[in-house]
Order: structure tokens, then sequence, then C-alpha cells
């Protein structure tokens, strides 16, 4: 005869099972019903909630979303109806909040990778696009000749006050993420490009602007998170189909009341335009400089212009005696690691043993209105594994210093693989007080389909360390070649940061 479960679970039960006390009502001491005034319901449906409504019923109370109630102004321009044009929506005279667009939906804009100021800015290029009807428009017929203060426009990071917006910039160490602040860069100069090149005409359909490179960034003093910061750039040279956008970050301080002592980082980004249709080179509005300084400023963007023309035009350089000596010198020290690594100096590393990398997929969150990935995405992942690379090299957190003139070779488009590899190059020590970390990051664009892999683009950052883990006696150890080819890009780069 079998034993009723009900049994057996009678004789596992303890005898003085002990009874959990219940809590004190005091702590549970809370309303059935809220009053009719209670600012935790909505004072039209307070009745209806009290009284448990239907769910259909509830949802007919529902106020419907509306996305033009939801859209927060960037700009006195875009609350203003009288507003001239969407070209104004970012007036010298006014900056845009970096942090206006942080909470809203992002419906108008064709991916959902955005920093806070680069939400900003699309906001403000969707007023071009509302305007325009790219699909059946025409190309621009008749050109115009704009002022540098036309596609002048400024960011504003409210840093000192805006607790969510400075948490989206800072690193582990209270610093700025020096790669956000890139990815806005180039954001920044692709809004104010867009502004130059648009016309009056909301039937011409819109250029296809890229990025095509950036010149030599020099930080000139560190930028403190904490601190209200600004972009602020324009226009400032423009060619038959490219043109030179030059930024400048701003942090006062203080210390000093001297604007240029203001100035933490100049960059000048060139842009190309082309044809939506056609693809090919499209001619641009030119510019009219009218200020003394504008006219120099106008000038430099030219010497720099014929500069870059200059050494694109130029071959690769043999290598004459002087660097051939050094490059054997660096060699016979490697082949002591690759042969006799007992004997090899403690105070080397090869430049193999330094290298990381990274591998992703590109997601369509990551485009640009034309469909390519961003530039400053781009920058922004070269920067990050760049200083990933300095911090496992030094042992310290490394601080950036400059990035070197970029080009972008090839575009990057929605679903290919892309790859990062980076490297410590080779190290400056002169300066025990402030040893220099040069960093490699080389990215390829691979199509697995095609069995194809191409270099998309060469960054080239220079780092420091901390001077606290210096007096600590921190030490930065020298790195050297293995290889000819590794010898080589040594000299190619120490030739290149001679010639700036």
């Amino acid at each position: 005869m079998k034993t009723p479960i009900s049994h057996i679970l009678r004789k596992l039960k303890p005898a003085n099972h002990a009874k959990i006390p219940s809590p004190p009502p005091h702590l549970f001491n809370l309303p059935t019903k809220f009053p009719p005034n209670s600012p935790l319901i909505p004072q039209n449906r307070s009745k209806t909630l009290q009284n448990g409504p239907s769910v259909p019923k509830f949802l007919d109370s529902v106020p419907k979303f509306d996305k033009s109630t939801q859209r927060r102004s960037i700009s006195s321009a875009e609350s203003n109806p009288a507003a001239p044009d969407a070209a104004s929506v970012a007036p010298p005279s006014e900056a845009i909040d970096a942090g206006s667009s942080i909470r809203k939906p992002l419906s108008l804009w064709p991916g959902m990778y955005h920093s806070p100021v680069t939400n900003a800015l699309w906001e403000a290029r969707s007023k071009f696009y509302e305007k325009i009807s790219s699909e059946n428009g025409s190309a621009q017929s008749e050109l115009i000749a704009k002022k540098p203060s036309a596609s002048r426009t400024s960011i504003l990071y409210k840093f000192s006050s805006d607790y969510i917006l400075r948490e989206q910039y800072r690193n582990p160490w209270n610093n700025i993420r020096m790669g956000k602040l890139l990815e806005d860069l180039d954001a920044l100069a692709g809004t104010i490009s867009f502004k130059h090149c648009s016309g009056e005409d909301s039937s011409t359909r819109p250029l296809i602007l890229v990025t095509a490179s950036v010149d030599k960034m020099v930080l000139r003093k560190p930028i403190k998170v904490d601190t209200d910061l600004t972009i602020a750039g324009a226009v400032t040279w423009v060619g038959r189909s490219s043109m030179e956008i030059q930024l400048e970050v701003i942090q006062s301080s203080e210390e000093t009341s001297d604007p240029l002592d203001a100035v933490a980082l100049t960059a000048n980004f060139t842009f190309v335009a082309r044809d939506s249709e056609t693809g090919k080179s499209a001619v641009i509005n030119q510019i009219t400089p009218e200020s003394e300084k504008e006219k120099e400023v106008w000038k430099e963007a030219e010497e720099r212009n014929k500069l870059r023309k200059k050494r694109k035009g130029e071959q690769k350089k043999e290598i004459n005696d002087r660097d051939m000596d050094k490059l054997n010198e660096m060699l016979s020290e490697g082949r002591i690691f690759c042969d006799m690594p007992a004997l090899a100096a403690q105070d080397s590393i090869l430049i193999k043993d330094t290298c990381l990398q990274n591998s992703l997929m590109c997601q369509p969150q990551q485009r640009n209105i034309h469909g390519r990935i961003f530039g400053g995405f781009l920058m922004r992942r070269a920067l990050e594994l760049a200083f990933a690379t300095a911090y496992a090299f030094a042992g310290s957190a490394p601080c950036f210093q400059e990035v070197d003139h970029v080009d972008f070779f090839k575009p990057v488009d929605v679903g290919n693989f892309l790859r990062f590899n980076s490297c410590v190059l080779y190290t400056e020590l002169e300066n025990p007080s402030k040893p220099l970390i040069n960093v490699e990051v080389v990215a390829h664009v691979m199509r697995p389909e095609l069995r194809s892999s191409e270099v998309s683009n060469k960054f080239y950052f220079t780092f420091t360390v901390n001077s606290d883990a210096l007096r600590n006696g921190h030490k930065i150890r020298n790195v050297v070649p293995a290889t000819e080819e590794e010898a080589r890009r040594v000299i190619e780069r120490m030739e290149a940061e001679r010639s700036y």
C-alpha cells in the first residue's frame, strides 16, 4: 500500500516550527486610495483610476503622443516662428546646447548611434532635410559666395551644471574622454560644411559631404570635465569641390583672462563634396572673407592646402645613408631580442610585444546621412584603442598629447568588417620629466565574401604619462623593431614628425 504524499510531508515538518513574526503595521501604513489632488495621479484621471477602469477606457484617456510637442529646441531660431531659414538654426551669437537632445527620441535621424552633441547637430540638420526633396531634386544651378560668419556654429557643453552630460564625457580618472571629443569635432565640421554648401532653393538635392583629412591636432592645455566647454568653428577656405573647416576647443580658466590662453585645441578638417546622383566631385559655394583676421586665416588655409597636395604627390623617399645607419642600429638591438633574449636590455621591448587589436561589424546605427560610417566614429575607436595600448605599455594612465595628420583613404560602409591594429611604434625619452609614447593604429576594411582587405585609415597618436607616476620611480621603456619593415615605419614616422 502506497503512503500518501501528504502523510510524508507531515512527518518531515518540524514539530516546533517557529512562526515568523509579522512586520509592524506602521511600516506599511499606506493609503489604499490616494486623495483626488494627489500629485501621484493625473488630475483628469484620478477618479477613473480609483474606481478601477477597464483597460480600453483607461487607454482612451491617455493623451496621444505628438512628436511635434516632444522636440526640444536647440536654438532660438527653432523656437521662433519668424526665423528666416534653417541655415540660421545656430546663430553665431548663440551656441547649440550639447545637452539639449539627450532625452528625446531620434526619429528623424538615420542612425541611433550618437553622442549628445551629434544628437543636437542632427536635430539642426534635420531642418534642412525637411525642406529638401532629395530624391527628385536637381543639382544646384547657381553658386553663391558666403561669408565665413554664415557657417559659424558653436556647441556649448555645460559641464559645470549638467550632471548627465558630464557623465557622458567622463573617463575613469575624472578626465575628459578625448575620443568622444574628436567624434564631436568631426560631427560639428560636417554640420558647418553642410550649412555652407546649402542653397536657398529647397528643390536642390543635397550634396554628399565626406571627411577627406584632418590636420595634426596638438593639445595645448589639459581639458577639464567639470568646467564649461565650447567648440566653435566656420568654413575658412574653399576650393572647387573641397573646403577647410577650422574648429577651436575653448575652455576658460580663472588663472588667465587672455582669450588665446582659453583655446585648448585647434583642428582643421578638410571636406570634399560629391554629387549624390553621379558620385562625381561637385562645385560648391565660394567664400568671401571680410575682416583682416578672416583674410589671414584664408591665406594660412591656402598654404596648408598646397602643402597637402605636395605631400600627396610625393613618392616615398629612399632612405639616405644617415637614416640607413639609424635603421641598422635599431635592428642590431632587435636581433638580440630574437636571437639571445636572455641578454636583451631589460629597459627595452620589441614593437610586436606592444600590439593590441579589436574588430567590429559596422552596424546601421553607426551610419551618417549618406549611409557611410562616421569619420568621427573611426577616430574615436582608434583613439580608445591607442589609449589602451599606451596604458598597457606604460603601466599607468596615459595623457593625450596630439594626433597626427589623418587621411581617409577608403570609405567604410554599413556591413563592413572593421579591424583596428595598434602598437607602440617608438618612444621619446630625451626629457625624463615628459616621456612621449607614439602609438600607431591601422584600420582595415575587410569583406570576407570578396576575400579582400584594404587599409581605410592610419592614425598616429602621442601620449605621455602622469608626472606623479614618474616621481614614484616609474620608467618608460625603449621600443625597438625586430624587422626591417618595422624599422622603416619608425624612420618614416620620425621623418614626418620633423617635417611639421
